[in-house]
């Protein structure tokens, strides 16, 4: 061979070299899992962990699940018992009734007297007996959720979804209750006489008909309700009747009438259904801002400008799964002065995970909140795992579906991505809902419950839970408390461990299954919300009207029928940094599935 051509092909080799230097397919991003090899050794061991890992949290588990939201507010424990008594016909079954509301008893917790999801004060005071008990719903009345098995068993989801629970129709019919007892009276004084006569009528009645009635002699590692706490908490109810009844009813009846305000200015001509409620989602900030509404209509100049602390827009969104708060933390520049890239909800406006569960406390309005609730849900919900999918997984096409979840999901679906998408065409209402007024009164609001100087005792000694972040001061930072308004007109990509169970999709829930965001050819403008039944094919609850047992019918949700509610979104591929990334699989429908069986084991 010519020295020229040796020279020539030698070059030819060294550039294949340097351009192919392997036939191996590049490696996915670290944050994309495996697919397991055995499913069911898999499952078991996912199931194990985290187990595990709530007995290792129980304390804080504890105080997710079942602790009320303030020892000295809430809903009084005997009115909240005594609802059903006055007007059996708005409440649910005699077992139990708040089924009509979505909350369920959870068999874990043999003979508790309230479904899950409602907190008793007389489990964090000290000295059960020295007050009234008073309740709130609790973290697990939003998060924690179920589904049905292969073998119709309830699998509960903790730190998932409550697709049942709606906040709504229990406000309406608290509302609903107190006019019951009125008529048409509308003398204040006479009015509170009414509610203090008919609640003392009811307690008379409900006592007759058992010493347990209201506790169900309950006892557990916290207080023993036997019949004598019944009966001197019935004492101390009595005692107090004349205030704690007209100061209950009142607030109801403001709380409704808010929350009317805010449908009047965001959901005209959806008012009367906006008022049945929607299972699984909720318009937190409006609900959070109605309570500041109330506050000022009734200062001296209040009326002028009450609505305008009021959202500008609909904020209503399903719930969200809340494990592994860790891969959403958000971090601190070079100069621990800004916090970037992660974020919570979904536009990630309240950034430090503290202030976020307080945010929940605060929703409810109560003018005492016990913030240990808020400082023991970021000890669980930190490293919370999410739950492992219960059904059969076809691994083989699951593999096929992770080198497209590499290729075309991953950049944006992984941990501490802060980004706020505002390119997928999504209905944007929920990330403007923050205007300057309501942002300032939250920071103002989060920072008097708990400022860096504020201390609590969870058990181990004095804790100041909003000292720091991340081991950096927060002294001198209120402003961090909530993001600048301009940076969350958008959604954040999550990371989507357990994404199986955070059905229906996007903010809104408007999507019913996995197949139907990845072919949105195929978007159903109604379907059915709200089912324990699963759809192990698409990837989501079962959806479809006519499905569904008697016990397990759900409610008909219409993308059509507020603009909020849009399904359209995230159909339309996009260019992030110079790369497309495929969204609509429309074309695809093999890719489709096969993602489909990847995020399965999510």
């Amino acid at each position: 061979m010519k020295p020229q051509l040796i020279i020539t092909s030698f070059i030819a080799i060294f550039l294949v070299a340097c351009s192919e230097p392997s036939l191996e397919a590049p490696k996915p991003p670290a944050f994309v899992k495996e697919t397991p090899i055995d499913w069911r050794f898999y499952q078991q061991q996912k199931n194990q962990k985290k187990s595990e890992y709530i007995s290792q949290h129980q304390a804080a588990y504890d105080w997710f699940a079942d602790f009320a939201f303030s020892e000295t507010d809430g809903v009084p424990y005997i009115i909240l018992r005594l609802l059903p008594v006055i007007a059996p016909e708005l409440w649910g079954s005699e077992e139990n009734f708040l089924d009509v509301i979505g909350l369920f008893y959870d068999t874990r917790q043999v003979g508790y007297p309230m479904p899950r999801g409602i907190g008793i004060s007389a489990f964090t005071r000290k000295k059960p007996l020295s007050n009234i008990d008073y309740t709130s719903f609790t973290c697990a009345a939003c998060h924690i959720g179920r589904v049905y098995s292969d073998a119709g068993e309830i699998i509960y989801i903790d730190g998932g979804v409550n697709t049942e629970f709606n906040i709504v129709s229990y406000r309406v019919r608290v509302f609903q209750t107190l006019q019951k007892m009125v008529g048409s009276e509308t003398d204040p004084d006479k009015k509170n006489q009414l509610w203090i006569d008919g609640f003392l009528t009811a307690l008379g009645k409900a006592q007759a008909t058992s010493p347990n009635f209201f506790y169900k002699a309950y006892k557990n590692s916290w207080v023993d309700f036997n019949t004598e706490y019944e009966k001197q908490q019935i004492k101390l109810f009595k005692q107090q009747s004349s205030q704690v009844i007209p100061f209950f009813a009142n607030r109801a009846e403001d709380e409704y009438h808010g929350y009317a305000a805010l449908l009047n200015k965001n959901y005209k001509g959806f008012q009367e259904r906006s008022l049945e409620g929607f299972p699984g989602m909720a318009d937190a900030t409006g609900i959070s801002a109605v309570n500041s509404y109330i506050d000022v209509k009734k200062s001296f100049w209040g009326g002028l400008f009450a609505n305008f602390i009021l959202p500008t827009s609909p904020g209503i969104t399903d719930f969200m799964s809340v494990w592994e708060q860790d891969k959403r933390k958000v971090q601190w520049d070079n100069a621990h002065q800004r916090l970037i890239n992660g974020g919570g909800q979904w536009n990630g406006n309240i950034p430090i995970p503290m202030y976020r569960n307080l945010a929940a406390q605060l929703t409810l309005g109560l003018k005492d909140n016990d913030i240990r609730v808020a400082a023991f849900g970021v000890e669980l919900l930190d490293g919370l795992p999410a739950s492992v999918y219960p059904f059969d997984v076809n691994i083989d096409l699951a593999k096929k579906g992770e080198a497209l979840f590499a290729e075309h999901c991953a950049q944006c679906h992984q941990p501490r991505n802060g980004k706020i998408y505002s390119n997928l065409n999504v209905n944007l209402d929920r990330s403007y809902v923050v205007n300057w007024l309501i942002r300032k009164g939250g920071v103002d609001k989060f920072y008097k419950a708990c400022s860096p100087e504020t201390v609590v005792n969870i058990g181990t000694g004095p804790f100041k839970p909003c000292a720091e972040y991340e081991s950096v001061s927060l002294k001198g930072k209120k402003q961090l408390i909530m993001s600048p308004n301009d940076n969350h007109h958008g959604y954040n990509a999550r990371p989507l461990s357990g994404i199986w169970a955070q059905a229906p999709y996007l903010h809104n829930g408007s999507v019913p299954t996995m197949y139907h965001l990845l072919v949105p050819d195929e978007r159903p403008e109604t379907f059915i919300k709200s089912r324990l039944t699963y759809d192990q094919k698409m990837l989501g609850f079962a959806w479809q009207e006519g499905e569904g047992s008697l016990n397990d019918k759900g409610y008909l949700f219409d993308t059509t029928s507020f603009a909020t509610f849009s399904s359209v979104g995230h159909d339309t591929d996009i260019k992030e940094d110079g790369i497309t990334y495929k969204l609509n699989w429309s074309d695809d429908k093999e890719g489709a599935w096969a993602l489909i069986e990847y995020l399965k084991t999510l």
